[in-house]
């Protein structure tokens, strides 16, 4: 986001206007969702879920949804998206209900959804396309997003080209070209093999600052959680409550190397007892 001049710059925004810093980008209010399974039973999947993400302009964003493999972390994420719907309880985007999908989210899947037959690019350009934007145009946001994730001399390839952590960068920049208020992200790292998801993990948090977006992240790794959140949201097994709201300290470097220092393994510990706990509690397996 390029500077405002002093002299040019707009006064704030009057308290409450959406899209100002006084109104929550994002709040879910006693959220309660179910579905009806393959054997046709109810499964209450969400329970009388509260949080609420502050507005950062100029900041951005990451918060992590951190629980028990099939707690309801990516129900959650559906009904942010507008993918579900739910029994009761509200899910507001600055201010405003969500009833239904909208450009102003965007989400990435684990698993890999690139059209085979479009390359890189093509892919990159799909939504610009939906929404009428010119060729040339869209080219150029194209090529710029994809030099961002660090693919600029693949523009030109098919996905069968590309390795894992690649099409997930595609996945990513496909995602970030229609400027989203909210990244939504379901372990979208989970598939790759350590060295790549540590590198993807490093992406993530450079796009960030420069994209300023707010990302909403399911994971079920605490260190991944505990190294890429400002915010963990640890949730108990299902159905899905909020236990406890972390705030992640300040690193000064978020390098691999943050992983090793003090603060990082303390988080950590804490972290590991709280779902230890669910685990014992429950008896349910927590992937870690």
């Amino acid at each position: 986001m390029s500077d405002v001049p002093v002299e040019t710059a707009k006064p704030p925004a009057p308290q409450g206007a959406l899209g100002s810093a006084s109104v929550p980008k994002l709040e879910l209010n006693n959220l309660y969702i179910s579905y009806t399974d393959r054997e046709g039973k109810t499964v209450q999947a969400v329970e009388d879920v509260n949080l609420s993400l502050a507005n950062k302009p100029g900041i951005g964003e990451l918060a992590v949804f951190l629980g028990p493999s099939g707690c309801g972390k990516s129900t959650i994420l559906k009904a942010i998206c507008g993918l579900m719907q739910p029994d009761s309880g509200q899910v507001l985007i600055d201010g405003v209900p969500v009833t239904t999908t909208g450009r102003d989210r965007g989400m990435v899947f684990q698993t890999y959804t690139s059209f085979a037959w479009r390359t890189v690019r093509k892919n990159v350009e799909y939504g610009l396309e939906l929404q009428g934007i010119p060729a040339k145009q869209r080219k150029e946001q194209a090529l710029a997003i994809i030099e961002q994730v660090g693919l600029k001399d693949f523009a030109d390839a098919l996905p069968k080209q590309l390795s894992g952590g690649m099409k997930q960068r595609v996945a990513i920049a496909r995602t970030l070209v229609n400027k989203p208020k909210l990244l939504l992200m379901d372990e979208p790292f989970g598939a790759l093999d350590p060295q790549t998801r540590w590198g993807m993990q490093t992406l993530i948090l450079d796009v960030l600052k420069k994209q300023d977006n707010t990302v909403l992240f399911v994971t079920h790794d605490i260190s991944e959680a505990v190294f890429l959140a400002d915010t963990i949201f640890v949730l108990s097994h299902r159905p899905a409550r909020v236990l406890e709201r972390i705030e992640v300290p300040y690193f000064e470097s978020r390098d691999q190397s943050v992983r090793n220092s003090t603060e990082f393994k303390r988080l950590e510990s804490h972290v590991l007892d709280l779902l230890h706990k669910l685990q014992v509690k429950g008896n349910v397996r927590v992937g870690l």
